[in-house]
């Protein structure tokens, strides 16, 4: 006669299967990167209805990382379903720089998005709820602060392997604004002027995360 599973193990089983399940429940969310007629951009997860600004729909978060066509299969189809952005500020951060090396030693292919400034900071607010440095989003999954064994569980139930994989070639992305900026951008008629972007209040930030900063 079989023995039941210890509580502990069946308990690290429905953990587990609980993570996979919300991690899969949003997969399919859909996000859009919307460039505005002043040059804005901005990260929304429905399209806006307006004629004046692109749209250009993206994965969950932001994309995939890297060079898509250097990764084996099986993590590619990983990263495709379940892409991986790292949010860190552009100042010294030793949570960040931690989070990096948990990333990269894992082998994990990741965009890195850094807040430099105050409209960073609110684009990060609106994409995570927070102003937490580092933010990792798995998916659709949102982690607010640096916990190795948070981030590793979150990992594991998206699949991703716990030895790296990736191919002595890969290079990784270097890192880009949250709110990217273009320098110039066609005027819609001779006679209109180019218009500008409105300052917008900051709203007060929440509680930071557990071993982050905030900003």
């Amino acid at each position: 006669m079989n023995r039941p599973a210890p509580l502990e193990s069946r308990r690290a089983v429905a953990a587990t299967a609980a993570l996979a399940a919300v991690l899969a429940s949003g997969a399919a969310l859909g996000q859009y990167k919307v460039t505005g007629p002043d040059g804005r951009v901005t990260y929304t997860d429905r399209p806006p209805a307006t004629v004046d600004s692109r749209i250009t729909p993206l994965n969950a978060r932001g994309g995939s990382a890297g060079s898509e066509s250097d990764l084996p299969f099986e993590l590619r189809q990983i990263a495709t379903r379940f892409p991986v952005t790292l949010y860190t500020s552009a100042g010294t951060c030793e949570p960040c720089e931690s989070a990096r090396a948990l990333l990269r030693q894992r082998g994990i292919p990741y965009i890195e998005r850094q807040a430099i400034s105050a409209e960073d900071g609110d684009a990060l607010e609106r994409l995570t709820g927070g102003r937490d440095a580092p933010t990792l989003t798995i998916g659709s999954q949102t982690l607010r602060g640096l916990s190795p064994d948070v981030w590793t569980s979150y990992l594991d139930a998206a699949g991703y392997p716990r030895q790296s994989r990736l191919p002595p070639t890969y290079t990784p992305r270097p890192p880009l604004r949250i709110v990217e900026r273009r320098d110039a951008v066609p005027a819609r008629a001779a006679t209109a002027p180019a218009a500008r972007p409105e300052a917008g209040g900051i709203p007060a930030p929440p509680p930071p995360g557990p071993g982050g900063i905030k900003f």
